[in-house]
């Protein structure tokens, strides 16, 4: 399988090494092309930062990065960046900054929105969307650059349950449109690990402690024995 991302011993330190804030630590993580790869675990363990580090916002401040240049990626935050304007024209400035003429951009921009169901809402003014909907926004931003790489940071957190349903189904067709298409995303929805991963990394004060294929990962037996803090993590998410 082609690699996607290649991360070896990789730290990011906040502030000074000595008495800043240690995000990640020695984290090596192989991405390759087709995975569905949850992260998990407590706020501040660092799922966000790994996000940020693969996708190029953050930079380490130790070990090695290398991504697949031919990879086309987006990523997808909890809240959405929406400029103040229609919801069509967020789509099309996208394509139009990567060098799209105008004219395809729009064409695209149309069919994206048709696909997440919001052509009839493209002259919107973006900011007025409720929160499901700029979401869908965002992934119409995604299926119109043609991303094979969608990195998610907890894209359901804030969404009232159907639309928590709409837009992880969106997810779920954006992952399986093709083989090659790869998901990394955060979440603390466990049910959502199952329905969307194929594997799941575990990750606790910026160190990974497990990374399991998500049959193994709810293997609730296998988990207690070689993974503690996994199974206690799982266990207190399930309660």
């Amino acid at each position: 399988m082609t690699q996607v991302f290649g991360l070896t011993q990789a730290s990011v330190h906040f502030g000074r090494v000595a008495s800043g804030v240690c995000a990640l630590k020695d984290v090596s993580v192989t991405v390759r092309a087709g995975e569905r790869i949850a992260l998990v675990g407590a706020n501040g363990s660092g799922k966000s930062t790994l996000l940020r580090v693969l996708h190029g916002l953050t930079a380490p401040t130790g070990g090695q990065l290398l991504r697949n240049p031919l990879m086309r990626q987006a990523m997808l935050f909890q809240r959405p960046h929406l400029m103040r304007m229609p919801v069509l024209s967020n789509v099309i400035l996208g394509l139009w900054l990567r060098g799209v003429p105008w004219r395809d951009a729009s064409h695209r921009a149309h069919v994206a929105l048709e696909r997440v169901g919001l052509a009839d809402l493209a002259q919107r003014n973006a900011r007025t969307l409720s929160g499901g909907q700029q979401q869908r926004v965002a992934l119409a931003r995604a299926w119109a650059l043609a991303a094979q790489v969608l990195l998610l940071d907890e894209p359901t957190a804030s969404l009232d349950p159907h639309a928590k349903r709409e837009v992880e189904a969106l997810i779920h067709d954006y992952a399986h449109q093709s083989a090659d298409m790869t998901l990394v995303f955060a979440s603390h929805n466990l049910g959502q690990v199952k329905r969307l991963a194929s594997r799941v990394i575990y990750l606790e004060q910026g160190r990974v402690l497990a990374d399991l294929p998500v049959e193994d990962f709810f293997a609730g037996d296998l988990l207690q024995r070689q993974y503690p803090a996994a199974h206690l993590f799982v266990k207190g998410e399930s309660a």
